[in-house]
């Protein structure tokens, strides 16, 4: 595509179609990708520690026993041999599920999408936490909605900021969450806090939409019961195997109720009309096997936990004072905040030049906060690339607080 071209198009794009924009996450890959530079950025797992050679194996299997099916279309649905292994990913976090209650999406990415596409009218109010996840609110974007940022802390969503909202007279069309080790600041809700969300909800007739991907991906503690488990007939569950088997293969899933997942179906065929067969029947084989995907997922989740560790020590020695930050128990992500005269987008090239990128807390916001706050991603650089990551980014910081504190007098 030529470098600079004429939109000849301009005037005919639908009117949602101008607030597509690249998010700050995906407009950071190029430069991450760099060999020199230390990415705490991308969210990417970690698939080195995928046995690439059982995969290969499991894809023979597949295309040798089940060729005819493998490669044809299937089902809008989605496989019902796969449905059932993500009934059986979801019993391991208390999720009780029928099968037949499940639809199987691209990714949970094109799940949001789908949750947008039924449920969103421009101007429809929605409730996201504050920060959100970055790709929620570019799924949910393209359908036009006004949002209501429900503030973060250590102990997951303030329910309270959404009771008052209510109480306001504000009517959500649904709530999004990430309650496990959320995506970007790691927290987890606390069970107090879920019990005061379901409640709320259910009694104001507002589905709740619970995204999952991290639950699986727990270094120490016990679990909380999932969202979903406290009300089934209220919460709207969303679940990948893109953090416990591997993002290549694209498999999602919606978990609702009968009516729900109808219109979601009747959505997913209208966008791409089923997902990948091939992909679904290697995902459905590799979840066969206990042995093998417990094996894998026990391995990913010390690799994780390790590189928590390390990337924990190091804010510790190379953070200037001022600044904190989460202390998740799983998941990817560590959250910092920085002093409120700190700008993390700002500094952001200047933290390229020095071979180190991370993600500014604005990409997290709807309404553009999060200048001075930045997310820092653990699951894919290795331990000795952390600790020189945050070093760097700790050396850049430091001399911005002395620059500061110069001006000051």
């Amino acid at each position: 595509m030529a470098e600079f071209s004429i939109d000849r198009f301009v005037d005919r794009y639908a009117r949602r179609a101008a607030g597509m924009t690249a998010s700050e996450v995906r407009a950071l890959f190029a430069v991450a990708s760099r060999p020199e530079v230390v990415s705490l950025a991308g969210g990417m797992p970690y698939v080195q520690a995928i046995p690439a050679a059982e995969v290969a194996a499991v894809a023979h299997e597949v295309l040798s026993e089940m060729s005819d099916v493998a490669l044809q279309y299937g089902g809008g649905q989605g496989a019902a041999g796969l449905r059932e292994r993500l009934a059986m990913l979801m019993a391991e976090e208390g999720v009780i599920a029928d099968p037949e209650d499940v639809v199987v999406t691209t990714g949970a990415q094109q799940a949001l999408d789908l949750i947008g596409k039924i449920f969103v009218d421009p101007g429809d109010l929605i409730a996201v936490e504050a920060p959100a996840y970055v790709g929620a609110l570019t799924a949910f974007g393209a359908y036009e909605p006004r949002y209501l940022p429900i503030e973060l802390d250590a102990d997951g969503m303030v329910v309270e900021q959404l009771e008052q909202a209510l109480v306001r007279g504000e009517r959500p069309k649904f709530v999004y969450t990430v309650p496990n080790f959320s995506n970007p600041a790691g927290v987890t809700m606390s069970y107090p806090r879920r019990q005061q969300l379901v409640a709320l909800c259910r009694e104001a007739s507002i589905p709740i939409i619970e995204d999952n991907p991290y639950g699986l991906l727990r270094f120490e503690g016990d679990p909380e019961p999932c969202l979903r488990t406290l009300d089934p007939e209220n919460v709207i569950y969303l679940g990948t195997v893109s953090k416990t088997f591997s993002p290549g293969v694209r498999v999602g899933w919606a978990l609702a109720e009968p009516s729900v997942v109808q219109r979601l179906i009747l959505a997913k065929e209208a966008a791409d009309l089923c997902g990948s067969s091939l992909n679904m029947l290697l995902t459905e084989r590799w979840f066969s096997d206990e042995t093998r995907w417990r094996g894998t997922l026990t391995g990913l989740v010390d690799t994780y936990r390790s590189r928590r560790n390390t990337m924990l020590a190091a804010l510790d020695e190379y953070m200037p004072d001022g600044a904190t930050w989460t202390s998740p128990h799983g998941g990817f992500y560590v959250w910092v905040t920085l002093p409120t005269w700190l700008d993390a987008k700002a500094l952001l090239a200047a933290a390229v030049e020095r071979r180190v990128a991370y993600v500014p807390g604005t990409a997290f916001y709807p309404d553009g906060r999060g200048t001075n706050q930045l997310r820092l991603a653990f699951c894919f650089p290795t331990e000795d690339r952390i600790r020189e990551g945050v070093a760097l980014l700790g050396a850049l910081l430091g001399e911005e607080e002395q620059l500061y504190r110069s001006l000051q007098g």
